[in-house]
């Protein structure tokens, strides 16, 4: 990590946009933090840095920004990437799952063969809002068997209570507001 990472700061890359995708809805965009190599190379250490000497199994990134963090992790610490998406989109057996979202209702699915049971499970998004894709995603996890080890998250509304919702694994996030 070289001085001129130490001193980013991971907030100056995350823009506010209101009204958006309805209105009321403050978003929480990581565009410009992707858009600079320096945080964006900042933020993966940050959230492997508590797994470098005891890495998971597999990481399990959630559609669609939970795959970029997911996979440079995967990739960084040298384990599998499994993703996790929206019904429809994976070619192989599925399992799926419906739940409440913070303005509606989803569905997301993984392979049947993506996690064996036993294997230690990093769980990735960027965000945490009111918890509804992350509990759904570690139950699909766990039905096939994985130990999920975290739920892992770029940035955390905490306002909206989605930690509470996952009380059953450690939840970390790099950001909170």
């Amino acid at each position: 990590m070289t001085l001129e990472t130490l001193k980013l700061d991971l907030r100056d890359h995350i823009r506010d946009v209101p009204d958006f995708p309805k209105p009321g809805i403050l978003f929480k965009d990581i565009t410009p933090l992707l858009m600079d190599p320096s945080a964006f190379r900042l933020c993966i250490e940050r959230l492997c840095g508590p797994w470098h000497n005891n890495e998971p199994d597999v990481i399990v990134g959630i559609e669609a920004r939970g795959f970029i963090f997911g996979a440079a992790m995967a990739v960084q610490m040298s384990v599998p990437f499994v993703p996790i998406r929206k019904p429809g989109k994976l070619p192989w057996k599925t399992r799926a799952l419906s739940y409440s979202l913070e303005y509606g209702e989803d569905t997301i699915e993984i392979h049947e063969d993506a996690v064996r049971p036993g294997q230690r499970v990093l769980l990735v998004d960027d965000l945490l809002a009111t918890g509804g894709t992350m509990g759904a995603a570690i139950r699909l996890v766990q039905d096939l068997g994985g130990e999920v080890v975290e739920a892992l998250f770029v940035v955390e509304l905490e306002d909206l209570g989605g930690r509470e919702k996952l009380p059953e694994v450690p939840t970390r996030s790099l950001l909170t507001y």
